[in-house]
């Protein structure tokens, strides 16, 4: 099985090249290692390495713009593979597609970003255009 944690070249150049204007929502499924895995050796869960990781790229996140619009902890697969797990997952909003990148391209959240690749054993992370509901169930509002 393959596990994602960071954008491929690839990914990252499509995000970029899918400029429009509004903000960018980013959904985030993650889930953690049991033992974080540093290059250094310090000693942690990937769920507190992952904290470490929202201390340290939090202030950065929130002076680019970035708020986070919803946060949950998955319970149970109804329909997907019976075998994926997820130990949390987020929208985080993103003012435009070049403040996601500055955050990327920020000094010191790419010191930050060892604790995300030290705590996460598998990722999802979806680029979404926020809309407003529709009037009715599974209907996006126009």
């Amino acid at each position: 099985m393959t596990a994602y944690i960071d954008p491929s070249r690839e990914s990252f150049s499509r995000f970029r090249e899918m400029q429009r204007q509004g903000p960018v929502h980013m959904l985030n499924l993650l889930r953690f290692r049991e033992t974080a895995a540093y290059d250094d050796g310090t000693e942690a869960t990937g769920a507190e390495a992952y904290r470490s990781y929202a201390r340290e790229s939090g202030p950065i996140f929130t002076r680019l713009g970035g708020r986070q619009v919803w946060v949950g902890k998955p319970e149970l697969i109804l329909i997907g593979p019976a075998d994926e797990r997820w130990d949390l997952a987020f929208i985080a909003e993103y003012p435009s597609v070049d403040a996601f990148v500055a955050m990327l391209r920020d000094p010191d959240y790419r010191k930050a970003v060892r604790h995300r690749q030290a705590a996460v054993a598998d990722s999802r992370l979806i680029r979404m255009q926020p809309a407003a509901p529709g009037a009715t169930f599974g209907e996006i509002g126009e």
